[in-house]
């Protein structure tokens, strides 16, 4: 992608100066990478740049080894990796333009002893909170605010309006849309005194009745949502079931308080995940109120936090923290999630190692099944939260640092051989398969990490790059390493449905599609945008990376429609949206290009391929409404960029300049 410094533009019968030998490059060009000429008082770099010339760091000496005759220098580890990003860091110091100068923030200003007491600053004054993600999108050097891959479009900073309006020569009609949350995002609105009321009485906190809850369970075991989703261990949840229906003299210890809870959230858990999937197979779960046993598991949550963590505790946490993910309440997920791991990092399950991920029935090492569950449930909040973190824009828990990332023994050739299960399968793997491949969110965690959090949003050009360069190697190694049936590609164009398709496999293409966009989507915060007509290739092609796999994202959903089991709306809602958007923003940058009418072509088939998939798997009302809703805003995107496109031939055939930026 990037040229070598070594190879110039020189002709055949130019000859090669001798070079002379700098015995000692200055601080700032060792630092850079890049040939010092040592002059005095200033080498030309820093003379170019009016930064200080000096020599001050300690000089490291390496071993000489003698090969034919000849003293060579040791190879350090990762040269090569060090050589290519001298190169790249080189190229960019010549060919993009000089960033401005740090400049500390001045220091908040002190306490005034002249404010009363009981001063109330206006609301002007006071920061304005957002429900947005705190890292925006950007799109060919423009900031476009909160649009982003990870919370829709709730919000847009002004000067997103301003050049969305610049493109298309139309104001945005999102009144509708710019509401404090996304169309695809809700929130559960439960009136407190509603929820205090149901549970008044004697019998407010009665369990379920115990036979359907042992029905439910074997249910769940036997299902291949208990491989996706291992919440509970097919052995240890038979003492929880005993500990919360086994009678107490007088009051109830924090163990007994965590088993019910467990039992409450369990009732809920189940018939939200296995009822939908059921539906084709002939087979019933037990009818639980799930509103009342939700209410009653979050109202002893707040006894469980009072004491030390437990099995059954994180297992409550968990299962609330899924069943808010799958019906699209976002935040409250988030706050689930955050419990979660903090209860899992107090039981030790982030830095167990070595722990089989299953266990036979007959295995009677309770201490050793536990710990195996435990970090069962590490995984599966850590895949969970890396979801979350990518839709909301917050900052991750599990980090590489402090979390023993070890997958379990097997793990590769259990997963690949699940690929081939049915989701009406009846002879599924005993061991747990988690929501994603567990490799894949490991990607997700250090793309995260690498170019969109706090620390990342500060990088240079040269770092934003080389990070990228180094994800897409990491996302290449894991695709090159599943087997050719299932390998997805980067552009998918396949208009027949897949047979060999099942659940499993289409999260897996999905996710697949998510990595690469978000990946190669960083390479838009560039500086190099900032002057047009100086856009590196590995900029731009890095960026059109991105808006290919979100084209291969609504190809391939609207391919594998058929295999999508009811009840996915807001699990697989955030896809397709992430990748609209990205197509949108590609014709509003590039409007006069041919692929733009194809863009657009795209767009208007996806508002018919969202209904098509979502209003037949849709499992409620609410859903149905949400179909609209994304449905009309689909739309709206698609009458902007047919505006983009318009403005831009108008421009073209009256001799007008096309607008830049």
């Amino acid at each position: 992608m990037y040229p070598s410094p070594n190879s110039g533009e020189r002709s055949d019968d130019e000859q090669p100066q001798p070079s002379k030998r700098t015995a000692r490059a200055c601080d700032a060009c060792y630092k850079r990478k890049i040939k010092c000429d040592a002059a005095v008082p200033k080498c030309n770099w820093c003379s170019h740049h009016d930064s200080p010339c000096t020599f001050e760091r300690k000089v490291r000496r390496t071993r000489k080894r003698v090969v034919g005759g000849k003293e060579l220098a040791a190879p350090t580890p990762g040269s090569q990796l060090s050589e290519r990003i001298a190169r790249i860091e080189k190229l960019l110091s010549e060919k993009l333009p000089l960033e401005p100068a740090y400049s500390p923030a001045p220091p908040p200003q002190a306490y005034s002893p002249s404010l009363p007491l009981d001063f109330t600053p206006s609301p002007a004054a006071l920061p304005q909170a957002s429900a947005s993600s705190s890292v925006p999108l950007h799109f060919a050097g423009k900031e476009l605010g909160a649009i982003s891959l990870f919370t829709g479009i709730p919000f847009i900073l002004p000067e997103g309006q301003e050049w969305v309006q610049s493109r298309t020569g139309q104001k945005l009609a999102f009144d509708q849309f710019t509401s404090s949350r996304a169309p695809w995002e809700k929130q559960r609105v439960q009136n407190t005194n509603a929820m205090l009321r149901q549970l008044q009485g004697s019998n407010a906190l009665e369990l379920p009745n115990r036979h359907d809850i042992e029905l439910g369970f074997n249910t769940y075991r036997a299902s291949l949502m208990q491989r996706v989703f291992p919440a509970v261990d097919p052995v240890l949840f038979w003492k929880t079931i005993n500990s919360a229906y086994k009678e107490r003299p007088s009051g109830s210890d924090g163990a007994h308080v965590s088993s019910k809870a467990c039992i409450f959230a369990f009732a809920t858990f189940v018939s939200g995940l296995c009822n939908p999937c059921l539906l084709d197979t002939g087979r019933v779960m037990p009818r639980f109120d799930e509103e009342a046993c939700a209410l009653k598991a979050r109202y002893l949550l707040s006894q469980i936090l009072q004491e030390p963590p437990t099995l059954d505790g994180v297992q409550t946490v968990i299962m609330l923290g899924m069943l808010e993910l799958f019906a699209g309440n976002l935040q409250s997920a988030n706050y689930y999630g955050s419990v979660s791991a903090r209860m899992l990092f107090m039981l030790g399950a982030h830095t167990f190692t070595g722990q089989r991920s299953w266990f036979p029935d007959s295995f009677t090492d309770t201490e050793m099944r536990v710990k195996g569950h435990l970090r069962n449930l590490f995984w599966l909040c850590y895949t969970l939260e890396q979801d979350v973190s990518l839709r909301t824009g917050q900052a991750q828990l599990f980090s590489e640092d402090n979390c023993d990332l070890t997958l379990p023994p097997n793990y590769v050739e259990e997963m690949e051989a699940s690929l081939d299960i049915k989701d009406a399968s009846v002879d599924f793997p005993q061991n747990p398969l988690f929501p994603i491949d567990l490799r894949l969110g490991v990607i997700k965690s250090r793309a995260y990490s690498a170019l969109y959090s706090f620390k990342a949003m500060k990088k240079t050009d040269a770092e934003i790059l080389r990070d990228i360069r180094e994800l897409d190697d990491e996302l290449e190694r894991w695709r090159l390493s599943l087997p050719v049936r299932w390998r997805p590609t980067l552009s998918f164009s396949q208009e027949k449905p897949d047979p060999n398709c099942n659940m499993h496999s289409v999260i897996l293409r999905l996710n697949y599609h998510l990595c690469m966009t978000i990946i190669h989507q960083a390479s838009s915060r560039c500086k190099s945008w900032a002057t047009q007509g100086c856009v590196m290739d590995g900029v731009s092609s890095s960026l059109a990376l991105s808006v290919e796999a979100s084209r291969s994202t609504l190809l391939y959903l609207e391919a594998s429609g058929h295999v999508l089991v009811n009840g996915v709306f807001w699990t697989l809602i955030f896809y397709p949206m992430s990748a609209l958007l990205a197509i949108f923003c590609n014709i509003l940058q590039n409007p006069a290009e041919p692929q733009a009418s194809k863009d657009l072509a795209l767009l208007k088939s996806a508002t018919g391929m969202l209904e098509r998939v979502f209003l037949r798997q849709a499992y409620s009302v609410n859903e149905l409404v949400h179909v609209k809703l994304v449905a009309d805003f689909v739309n709206e995107l698609c009458r902007l960029a047919s505006c983009a496109m318009d403005k831009a031939w108008n421009e073209r055939t009256s001799g007008a300049p096309t607008p830049l930026s």
